[in-house]
């Protein structure tokens, strides 16, 4: 090729490059990525790049797997411990630590509350809005005081759609049951069907209905019934519940008088 054809050669080439830079064009990609630096230890003792298909395949080890499941035999074994447990466990919820709610209560407590979730204006305390308000109407009708009652949550923050199908699966009926025994009140009293699902009974048809709870040798009178929102809408339910409440107190305080020594019940 002569000087001529060599330099119309260069002026289509330049030609081309500057207009495709004009139409906004500056770089030039591959589908596939290029390797331009090429290790030592890829060329052959000429100094030859060593071609692809020879090169020994990079063994990449997979990252572990996190586990998807609370497991039972990793359960703290105190309450203290479990409290703690309880406010930064992952497997509890997707949402980290921020927003949980402690439970409040004594270990051995005359009765303990269970409930779905904390309420939307929870930040230190269990159930401080209109739910709250119901309940501590409730335990006054019963006789009781919020103080004397172990007060619990089966979510630790507050959710408007909780999927409790994925809570069961990630173990958390298995952390409630936990939470029972080490708590050991005398009675258990659940409000919600979805947390009775979660420790093993079908939701109530009815407003409230008497159960057991049975785990690890543990046997608690069990008192459950529907959720506190679901008791606001229903005013009817509120009677229906008192009714089960003073059965179910009253099934109690027999069992009492006949355990009792002879002493005791004369």
């Amino acid at each position: 090729m002569d000087q001529a054809s060599n330099r119309q050669f260069l002026d289509d080439i330049t030609g081309a490059l500057d207009w495709w830079r004009e139409a906004g064009v500056d770089f030039d990609f591959l589908d596939t990525p290029r390797q331009w630096i090429v290790p030592e230890e890829e060329r052959d003792e000429n100094g030859g790049r060593i071609p692809p298909r020879r090169r020994p395949p990079v063994q990449v080890d997979a990252p572990p797997a996190l586990p998807s499941r609370i497991d039972p035999a990793l359960l703290p074994a105190d309450l203290p411990a479990f409290r703690d447990w309880w406010m930064r466990e992952s497997l509890l919820d997707d949402g980290g630590s921020a927003g949980r709610i402690l439970p409040s209560g004594q270990s051995s407590a005359p009765l303990m509350i269970v409930v779905e979730t904390p309420e939307p204006q929870d930040r230190e305390t269990l159930l401080t809005g209109p739910q709250g308000k119901l309940l501590d109407a409730m335990l006054a009708a019963f006789g009781t005081r919020r103080e004397e009652v172990y007060l619990a949550s089966a979510l630790p923050r507050h959710d408007a759609l909780p999927d409790w199908r994925a809570a069961e699966t990630r173990g958390l009926g298995d952390a409630l049951a936990r939470h029972v025994n080490l708590v050991a009140p005398q009675r258990l009293m659940v409000l919600g069907g979805n947390v009775l699902s979660l420790i093993g009974h079908e939701s109530p048809q009815r407003a409230a209905v008497l159960r057991q709870f049975h785990h690890e040798g543990c046997v608690i009178p069990l008192l459950a019934g529907w959720g506190l929102a679901a008791l606001m809408q229903q005013p009817r339910a509120k009677a229906s519940f008192w009714s089960a409440w003073l059965e179910w107190s009253k099934s109690e305080t027999d069992k009492s008088v006949s355990t009792a020594p002879e002493d005791q019940k004369s």
